[in-house]
């Protein structure tokens, strides 16, 4: 397979949630964290930089047509950033590495990607990367990389993350690795016996204000990737860690309109038997709510072209 097989398309090069899970039993949906390639037009879009993003570094050594790129990072947790101190193109002179992510200003954001490079955490700080290194700030609300479109949006999950709605080869592709639908759901749960009727009421308007927020990013996206972490059975026990129970993923989806749904940043600890297990439910919901979007396992290696 060559490097960039089509004029446009999205890979998955890590697609799991937490740390890595290298084990025979999770090969087939992919064992490396967060790192999804988007290419277009002679530019090259890398969103979060976890384990999944070393072979796309090495991989990309081996060409010529490219040496220019820009990593998009939703969140500084370490399965989103721990590919970063392997990615060898940013160790090589001649190449420019482009940084977006949670941040009031640049040097905040170096900050942060420079942090997990210090010691005693690692050897190598990265200041021995020897490429030209540039972060950047969006400019009134937007950042535009060759034929890129971008914007952020807040999501919840523990610290400040961002989802990306990015529009190329026109296409609208929603990126949300690491959120939890039903985060408000389970406080006003949680909450509602020490609220009067006005509050209650006043708290479910603010709910559903923020879902036709977020319905919105999604307007006609043709591919969604999201989190879709935990069973049923997990989230009950994992409730404000930040991740999605795939029902909630898949209802979201449905109502949003998507075209494509990939289901994306599944828990390390479940093997790909139950990932096709969770996948055949995800279809039956769709199925039953008559919906015309499609459902996908996001897998390690997968390509998507966009023309």
């Amino acid at each position: 397979m060559t490097t960039f097989p089509h004029d446009a398309y999205l890979r998955f090069w890590g697609v799991r949630g937490s740390y890595p899970a290298p084990f025979a039993s999770h090969l087939k949906v992919g064992g490396n964290t967060s790192c999804v390639e988007i290419y277009a037009g002679g530019h090259l879009l890398i969103c979060d930089g976890g384990t999944g993003i070393i072979p796309l570094g090495s991989l990309l050594m081996g060409q010529t047509q490219i040496r220019e790129l820009s990593i998009l990072l939703t969140h500084y947790h370490w399965d989103h950033i721990s590919g970063l101190p392997f990615f060898v193109p940013a160790f090589v002179p001649g190449w420019k590495v482009n940084f977006f992510g949670p941040g009031n200003t640049p040097e905040e954001i170096e900050k942060r990607i420079s942090g997990q490079m210090q010691s005693p955490y690692f050897p190598v700080e990265v200041e021995t990367w020897l490429a030209s290194i540039q972060y950047l700030q969006m400019d009134k609300g937007k950042l535009t990389l060759g034929p890129f479109s971008i914007t952020h949006f807040n999501v919840h999950h523990p610290g400040t993350t961002y989802g990306y709605r990015i529009e190329v080869a026109g296409k609208t592709i929603v990126y949300v690795s690491d959120n939890e639908l039903s985060f408000i759901d389970q406080n006003i749960r949680a909450r509602a016996a020490e609220m009067d009727t006005q509050e209650l009421q006043l708290i479910e308007a603010m709910q559903a204000e923020e879902r036709d927020s977020a319905l919105q990013y999604l307007h006609q996206a043709d591919i969604f990737i999201h989190d879709a972490q935990y069973t049923t059975a997990d989230y009950e026990k994992k409730r404000g860690w930040g991740h999605s129970c795939y029902i909630d993923t898949v209802n979201f989806a449905a109502d949003a309109g998507v075209k494509d749904l990939y289901l994306f940043h599944v828990d390390p600890n479940y093997p790909d038997l139950k990932i096709e297990d969770l996948h055949g439910d995800s279809l039956r919901i769709i199925a039953q709510r008559q919906s015309p979007m499609r459902c996908h396992i996001a897998r390690e290696g997968s390509i998507i072209p966009l023309v």
